[in-house]
């Protein structure tokens, strides 16, 4: 970190009407649509067919060449490695003039795949299937895709069998995925760090806690999530350190992940107190009581956070202990025009407690976009593309609450790729449509928006459409969208992925 500083953020708050998204609050941080079998491969002897797979007869002749190859025959080798070349040219061009340009498809590693071969098979699928890119997830559950003797972040390593603690599975990857032509992203947990980090005990105060005394793992049922306060300079350095590492082995790209706080079930999903929200650790209080303009506003802010509400007693308390001041200011807030001499305690309380509301879930907002801000910097400074992975409706404004991960995605930066989970599921495309359209009518002209579609090639799965289906769908709003991605690797081959995780 000390080769890195971390940027001071200046944030500004600015007043908008109260039915307003509450992060609007903020200012600073800164092809025509022609049926896919037009697009069939010309000339005829070329390998690759309709959505630029390569033909069956090819592909079975690569995975024979490359099974010979394992077994030291150099001929096979030469052959296959110019097999490669050729099938990673052809899709391209096959890429460059179908719709879309990028298609992507999301990736997976287990300890299983350092065996011989094995991340060449994986990424020979994911070329044979007209795949240009590949994001590999590269920190999840609170592992870290790096080798265990050379890991210098807090979280341990994915691959722990004995006697790999030098194999570098992701630097493999990433090399084997460009031999094929593969752009290859990786792929990041951002604000869930994992059961791993909340077993250090000089981590406790970085992780998050609502007005209930709970972390996430109280609230997630599958009780690995573990989410940190965003506003934690621990958590911050954390997380800088590990992205700078992964980077190191110089992927085309990253991808955020889990930028958000945790979704809840029931009732709870739904914020609508303060008590909900994830302010209760001292960096983000110490943050929020920063943005008060003057002792009055300081003092209301800390009764608010304190009870959930204020009373007309609160407001008169504080006009007699700070008789100096006029009304109470925090960043954003313009008080009313009306003289205060003509409002009593009882007609500004409704008031003065809808804005404090709306100041505590922006500043709980806010601190997710400086998170994920920070985090893009590494990548920034090499210039390598960063990318934003998030649900359509994680930003939604659900009758007088919002819902519960307040994930403030329309106000990331364009700078950053979008990605939208779109995994509306309601039996056919118009739900996953109207998703996509919503992330397009909100982002700045020249945001790159790459949707994430779940399915299947071929068939539908669980009640969703087939892939074809979907991206036939959403080429309506080609050029506009130049790029899909697919989650996952694992639902294409089930069987494939089983085999890798247990070794079979």
């Amino acid at each position: 970190m000390s080769n890195h500083p971390r940027p001071r953020v200046r944030v500004k708050l600015i007043r908008k009407p109260f039915l307003s998204h509450p992060l609007n609050l903020f200012i600073g941080i800164t092809c025509s649509i022609l049926p896919f079998s037009f697009w069939l491969l010309q000339p005829a002897q070329a390998q690759v067919t309709e959505y630029c797979r390569i033909s069956s007869t090819a592909v079975k002749n690569k995975e024979n060449l490359r099974l010979l190859t394992l077994k030291g025959d150099k001929d096979a080798n030469r052959r296959y490695q110019q097999l490669i070349q050729k099938h990673a040219k052809e899709v391209q061009q096959c890429r460059n003039r179908t719709w879309p340009q990028v298609q992507a498809v999301w990736l997976r590693l287990y300890a299983c795949d350092l065996r011989p071969g094995a991340i060449d098979q994986i990424m020979d699928r994911v070329i044979n299937d007209g795949y240009n890119q590949v994001y590999l997830e590269a920190f999840y559950d609170g592992r870290v895709l790096l080798p265990a003797a050379n890991n210098p972040t807090v979280w341990p390593s994915v691959i722990r069998n004995p006697g790999a603690e030098k194999a570098d599975l992701l630097a493999t990857a990433i090399k084997k995925g460009k031999q094929r032509g593969l752009k290859v992203y990786t792929w990041l947990y951002t604000t869930n760090f994992g059961y791993s980090y909340a077993l250090r005990r000089d981590r406790e105060s970085a992780i998050a806690r609502n007005g209930k005394g709970q972390t996430s793992l109280y609230v997630v049922n599958d009780g690995n999530q573990v989410f940190i306060d965003p506003y934690n300079e621990q958590a911050k350095r954390d997380y800088y350190r590990m992205v700078q590492e992964i980077l190191r082995r110089r992927p085309d790209g990253v991808l955020f992940d889990y930028i958000r706080y945790p979704r809840q079930a029931g009732s709870d999903s739904i914020a609508t107190k303060v008590t909900d929200l994830w302010l209760f650790t001292k960096a983000t209080q110490e943050a929020l009581f920063r943005r008060a303009q003057n002792n009055k506003g300081l003092e209301l802010i800390r009764r608010f956070l304190g009870k959930g509400y204020i009373t007309a007693g609160d407001i008169s308390e504080v006009d007699q202990l700070y008789p100096q001041e006029s009304e109470p200011l925090w960043q954003g807030r313009t008080p009313p025009t009306q003289e205060k001499s003509l409002l009593s305690a009882n007609e500004r309380q409704p008031l003065l407690q809808t804005e404090l509301w709306l100041l505590t879930v922006a500043h709980a907002m806010q601190g997710i976009i400086d998170f994920v801000t920070l985090a893009s910097l590494p990548a920034k400074q090499l210039g390598i593309p960063s990318g934003a992975v998030f649900f359509p409706e994680g930003n939604q404004v659900v009758g007088q609450g919002y819902d519960s991960r307040l994930q403030p995605w329309d106000q990331f930066p364009s700078s950053l790729q979008w990605h939208p989970m779109s995994y509306a599921n309601c039996g056919n495309v118009n739900c996953i449509v109207e998703q996509v359209q919503r992330v397009i009518s909100s982002a700045k002209p020249g945001t790159q928006i790459i949707p994430a579609l779940a399915g299947k090639w071929g068939e539908p799965v669980s009640n969703r459409p087939s892939l074809e289906d979907q991206m036939q769908a959403l080429q309506q709003f080609a050029p506009k969208l130049k790029g899909v991605s697919h989650f996952a690797y694992s639902w294409q081959y089930p069987d494939h992925d089983s085999d890798r995780k247990f070794c079979r």
